[in-house]
Parts: structure tokens; C-alpha cells; sequence
């Protein structure tokens, strides 16, 4: 079972009898590097200053190098270093901090204080909660605009512990009190496991990557390996830390919650599938057609399009019938085959109305799609998707109905064609270290990659039908090898 313990300049910076928990300088949890050998402490490490190369620093950094979580990260405290390098989340956080206060309310004395996530100020309970989503620390300050017509952010620091009053620390200490309590898990009656995962899912996702069906499944199988495989939904991120991994099993977007999850799952120091970058890699084809091309992986000819100075070059190049792709399309959507110059003209126009560049490829037909799953840099299961009936895809969105699929045929990695695995496996490589779905088509003229996919199906039944029980035994030793680190 987790620890916590607070990191300080001193001992005596906290009144050690306002928490249960272990107070220790920064000083002494760096010189003794052995401290906590066989357990995994959560620190929340409380400073005066968190600039780079202080205690404080040094103390985030080598909690990494020693596997314990701790709270600020490094990254963090880079991240809070200058506004340039957080800018982009000030758009979602000034909407929320106005829908806070309202049409009329009064605007918040700045700095506006934030300990753990929450604030003394009511109307800025939802608020304080996102400023902790995005920069996980003890305490923080947001400073706003003076002479802003409406509350607008200026600048979000790091509170320094030494300049904060006595009644500011009692705050402090409350808000870390709610912080560490809300995060154990409640008794169980039986003997509790080893390690508890989480699975994000959406009950209502009409397409989702595993069914609550197979969840259950893995979820029998990872029992076995002395793991607690739990579900969770888009409204408990604030349990998040309750848990040593995190399976995302939604539809991933980076505009979306699901990389929330990820992000925080990352900052908490948790393995996790999808991880954040490798989501950003993922979703954008027109990085992966860059990426895949800079690799020496085969892709379809391809042809950027960002104006409508390119529709005649991509025509010339591709010729007709050619398919066109928004960069961020999932489970074939934003993917269409164009048939001729006039389709082309009026469907890249359309999708360029929102997006400043699209991807043009070369047509490909084929029987199937090779789907080649990939963890840990080694190949996982080999499936044929057939495509859907009377349809050039695997997946047909324009039934007018629910969406058609075409069938599959799994294959035992010892009997899958090696060229299509080894391309697989090359280029999950270049993406990270995660759990990918690689696309790829058979033709007479070799092997094309057609995309990775960052949160590939995993359907019990499908692509653990050769492979059987090994593919859930793997992905939970996955986990648990990287919590073990």
C-alpha cells in the first residue's frame, strides 16, 4: 500500500501534528536515495521556491529516477516557468473561471489562491479543479489581468510556502488532509491485490475499442496476476490516483477527456495506454504520414493538400479515384474516397474550412486490411479485417443506420506473414512503447502502412482468437513490469 510524505525546506516548515503523514526535509529524501526501497511512497513536496536546480527540483527530479510519484513534477515546475509554455491552456481555463463568477459576479481578489484543487471561493469549486488538472501542485496562484474588462488570467505561479500566512498554511493543511483522503481505496473484505487498475470507458460509445463484456474478461484474467481491474468513467478523474495504472478503452481525442486522463495518469507517474504523446502522434495522419516517410515505412503516395492550389497536383500525382483524409479522423470517419475533380473541390473544401491541412492518397483497393497489434515494441496479435460489404472499408458510416462491419480472420503470430509483422512492429516503434493497432495493406507492389493507431480495438473473441488468453496475460504484465521499474 502507498505512503505519503511531505517534502519541506525544513521539518519544522509544517506543524508535523496537523497530518498523519511523515514530514522530511528535501535535504534528507535526497541523501538517502535507499530510504523507501520496496514500497512506493507518494510525495507532495512543499516548497518556498521550485526554481530550477533548488531542493525542491532536485527533489521532484530524482522521485522519478527512484519511482515514487510526487507531486509537482518536474515537468510541472517547467511547465509553470514561463507563460509561453502553458499559454495553451488559458482559453479553457479563463471560460471556466468566467462561467465560475457568472454574468454579474464579482470578480475573485487576485491572486486567486488554489491548494490542492480547491478554492475558499464557492463559485470557483469547478474552476480550481481544472487549474489542478492541468498543473498538479500543493499550492497555487493565479493572478489576473487588472484592468481586464472581463477575469482574464495573467499569470499562474507556484504559492510560496514562506510567504504564506499562518491561517493561509491552516488552509494548506486542510485542503491536503481532503487531497490524501479521498485517494484510499476503501477495505475490501477479501485480500486486497496487489495492484488496482483503472479502465476508462464510455458505456454509451456506440463504437468502442473493447466492449464491457471483454473489460470483464480482462479483468478475469488479470485477477490471476494479482491485479484489481476497475471501471471508471470521465467523471473520476478526482480518483485517478486511487489506482497504479490506467487502461484507456474510449475513442481518443486530445480535445477531449480522454487526454485529460492520460495527461494526469502521467503526472500521478502511472504506466499508462493511451499515453499522452503517443495520442498526439496517433491522431494526426498527416504527422504519421511525415513521421512513417522519415522511418523508411511504405505509405500510399501521398499529396498534402493545405489550399485549393493543391487539388490539381493531388490529381495529377494520384489520379482518380483517390482517398482524402482529415489529419484527426478515427474508425475510418473523416476518411472518403473522392471519384473525381468535382468531389475533390467540394470535399477538401469543405473539410479545409476547418482544418489547414488535409492528406491526399493514392486509392488501394483490397479485400482486406492487415491489423497488426503491437505492445512493449513486439507483436500481440495479427488479425485480416475484411472489408464491409459492398464498401472499400473495414467500417461503412454511411449506412444510415449503425455503422457496417466486414469480418475478420486471426492468425497465430507464428503463422502471420513475417513482412507484414516486421513492418508492424517498425512502425509502432517509431511511435512509443504503448499498446498500437498498425494498418496496413497487401498489394502486389509490397507492403503499405496505412495508419497506427494509438487505442486499437481489443474485442475478446477477435483479436485474442489466436493468440487466446497470452494477449491479456501480456497486457497486464505490461502494467505491472512498469510499476515494478
Amino acid at each position: 500500500m502507498s505512503q505519503w510524505v511531505v517534502l519541506t525546506g525544513r521539518p519544522s516548515d509544517l506543524d508535523n501534528g496537523a497530518t498523519p503523514h511523515k514530514i522530511m526535509s528535501q535535504k534528507d529524501y535526497l541523501a538517502r536515495p535507499g530510504l523507501f526501497a520496496g514500497q512506493r511512497p507518494k510525495l507532495i513536496n512543499i516548497a518556498s521556491s521550485y526554481a530550477y536546480q533548488s531542493r525542491a527540483y532536485y527533489a521532484s527530479l530524482l522521485a522519478g529516477a527512484r519511482g515514487h510519484r510526487v507531486i509537482p513534477s518536474v515537468e510541472t515546475m517547467i511547465d509553470l516557468s514561463e507563460k509561453k509554455l502553458y499559454e495553451n491552456a488559458l482559453p479553457e481555463l479563463d471560460a471556466a473561471l468566467r462561467s465560475g463568477l457568472g454574468k454579474e459576479g464579482a470578480a475573485p481578489a487576485s491572486p486567486i489562491l488554489v491548494l490542492f484543487g480547491y478554492s475558499d471561493d464557492p463559485r470557483l469549486e469547478r474552476f480550481a479543479k481544472l487549474v489542478f488538472d492541468w498543473f498538479r501542485a500543493p499550492a497555487l496562484e493565479i493572478h489576473l489581468e487588472p484592468k481586464s474588462a472581463q477575469a482574464t488570467i495573467r499569470r499562474i505561479a507556484f504559492a510560496s510556502l514562506a510567504k504564506m500566512s499562518d491561517a493561509t498554511q491552516d488552509l494548506l493543511m486542510a485542503a491536503m488532509d481532503r487531497y490524501t483522503a479521498r485517494e484510499w481505496r476503501a477495505a475490501k473484505v477479501k485480500t486486497p491485490a496487489k495492484y488496482a487498475f483503472a479502465t476508462l470507458y464510455d458505456p454509451k460509445e456506440e463504437l468502442p475499442p473493447s466492449s464491457v463484456d471483454t473489460l470483464k474478461y480482462w479483468a478475469k484474467t488479470a485477477a490471476r496476476l494479482g491485479v484489481d481491474v476497475s471501471p471508471i468513467t470521465r467523471k473520476d478523474l478526482p480518483r485517478l490516483a486511487n489506482f497504479d495504472a490506467l487502461f484507456i478503452r474510449e475513442t481518443t481525442s486530445i480535445s477531449n477527456h480522454t487526454y485529460r486522463f492520460a495527461r494526469r495518469a502521467m503526472q500521478e507517474g502511472m504506466p499508462v495506454i493511451d499515453d499522452p504523446v503517443s495520442m498526439i502522434r496517433c491522431t494526426n495522419k498527416v504527422y504519421l504520414n511525415e513521421l512513417m516517410a522519415a522511418n523508411g515505412v511504405a505509405t500510399p503516395p501521398s499529396v498534402m493538400i493545405g489550399s485549393k492550389d493543391d487539388f490539381q497536383k493531388a490529381a495529377d500525382l494520384l489520379g482518380f479515384p483517390l482517398v482524402l483524409k482529415i489529419p484527426d479522423g478515427s474508425f475510418s470517419r473523416g476518411v472518403k474516397k473522392v471519384e473525381d475533380m468535382a468531389a475533390l473541390v467540394r470535399l477538401a473544401g469543405s473539410w479545409l474550412e476547418d482544418t489547414d491541412l488535409l492528406i491526399a492518397q493514392k486509392y488501394m483497393p483490397t479485400s482486406f486490411d492487415w491489423r497488426i497489434g503491437v505492445l512493449g515494441g513486439e507483436p500481440l496479435f495479427a488479425v485480416k479485417y475484411h472489408m464491409a460489404k459492398q464498401h472499400w472499408q473495414i467500417i461503412n458510416h454511411e449506412t444510415g443506420g449503425r455503422p457496417m462491419e466486414g469480418g475478420f480472420t486471426a492468425f497465430a503470430l507464428a503463422d502471420a506473414d513475417p513482412r507484414v509483422l516486421d513492418i508492424g512492429v517498425k512502425a509502432a516503434r517509431c511511435i512509443g512503447d504503448g499498446l498500437y493497432g498498425v494498418d496496413l495493406k497487401e498489394t502486389d507492389d509490397g507492403v503499405f502502412l496505412i495508419e497506427v493507431n494509438d487505442n486499437p480495438n481489443l474485442e475478446h473473441g477477435v483479436e485474442d482468437q489466436a493468440e487466446k488468453d497470452e494477449v491479456w496475460t501480456r497486457l497486464t504484465r505490461w502494467f505491472i513490469d512498469r510499476i515494478e521499474r
